[in-house]
């Protein structure tokens, strides 16, 4: 009887587990036995209220899918908070494709738990399954495209503010 309950939560888990990477863009239409795949190397972790998930400068090892709670990406010269994240937001992808060094700090805000998706794990997805690997790899940089635009945007807007203030500089 007790194994008949074990499968019953275990099912429960899985199937969160698949509905939180179906919210990431990485992720979304995948195949049940796809996202299966991904949930298996992921890692969880429980992070306490102003703990560091990673630090400014450090290598980049993975990206993280905040599952509860709340994360903080922090500026470390200035301490300036440059995003607040929270439940299905996810961070870091960068880290998926080259080990270079974080642009800033994450910090749990609250009680968080994350899962962890880390460079080995990825690539070992991808040389597995090639056909998904693809799939990966072309949402990965759609969702990069994204963000550079984004950041494009808000530099413009920088600069039309500081053009504003001192004509000369323009």
């Amino acid at each position: 009887m007790d194994s008949l309950w074990a499968n019953i939560f275990r099912s429960t888990e899985e199937d969160s587990v698949h509905n939180l990477l179906r919210n990431i863009p990485l992720f979304d239409g995948l195949s049940r036995g796809e996202l299966s795949g991904i949930a298996s190397v992921l890692h969880r972790r429980e992070y306490a209220p102003d703990e560091v998930l990673f630090r400014q400068g450090n290598p980049g090892v993975g990206m993280y899918i905040i599952r509860e709670g709340a994360v903080d990406i922090v500026y470390e010269p200035t301490g300036d908070t440059l995003a607040e994240l929270e439940d299905g937001d996810f961070l870091g992808e960068l880290a998926l494709l080259n080990e270079s060094p974080r642009s800033a700090t994450a910090i749990a805000r609250d009680s968080s738990i994350l899962y962890g998706l880390y460079r080995p794990d990825f690539l070992g997805l991808v040389e597995q399954d090639t056909d998904l690997g693809v799939q990966l790899l072309l949402r990965m940089s759609q969702v990069i495209s994204k963000r550079l635009i984004h950041v494009n945007d808000q530099v413009q807007v920088l600069r039309e503010q500081l053009e504003e203030k001192d004509p000369q500089r323009g």
